[in-house]
């Protein structure tokens, strides 16, 4: 099975846009890699994302900012002769990215990002009270680096 990468903006962007939730992965304070799914938003080459206030992954954000996100989405098991187990494949399409996380702490900006996030899921428009406003971490990552793959392709594919 090959792999291709994939450069055309809009089809990296319909990528991320098909994609459910995202998974990033930061640094733990002992230098491992911690991976979560989080909900987000994409927009103009900014990934936003949120979560609860505090907790290990904004601890562990605010420590190492310098973070990994990945979109990944068709996942459909493929393979060259079905009686060789080595020729499957899965097959898909991922985007990574990386980027530098910047944490929102303006309330007018959060609620900006938040209807950005919500747009992602739901064309319902929502009214933000403010307390719900301060008890949430809105994240921003302006991606820097970006490389996107096809996986699982037969040769009459490439």
């Amino acid at each position: 099975m090959k792999t291709i990468a994939i450069t055309d903006a809009a089809e990296i962007e319909a990528i991320i846009r098909k994609c459910p939730y995202c998974t990033v992965g930061i640094t733990d304070p002992e230098g491992n890699p911690y991976v979560v799914p989080m909900n987000f938003a994409y927009r103009d080459g900014i990934i936003y994302l949120h979560s609860g206030p505090e907790g290990g992954k904004v601890a562990m954000a605010e420590r190492h900012p310098r973070i990994c996100i990945t979109f990944c989405e068709g996942h459909e098991l493929v393979y060259m002769h079905r009686q060789v187990a080595c020729s499957y494949s899965m097959k898909s399409r991922s985007v990574m990215c990386h980027g530098n996380v910047r944490f929102i702490e303006d309330m007018d900006e959060k609620r900006r990002i938040l209807d950005i996030i919500m747009q992602q899921y739901t064309s319902d428009e929502f009214k933000y009270s403010e307390p719900a406003v301060r008890n949430v971490k809105v994240w921003e990552v302006k991606v820097e680096k970006m490389s996107c793959r096809s996986f699982g392709l037969r040769p009459s594919e490439v």
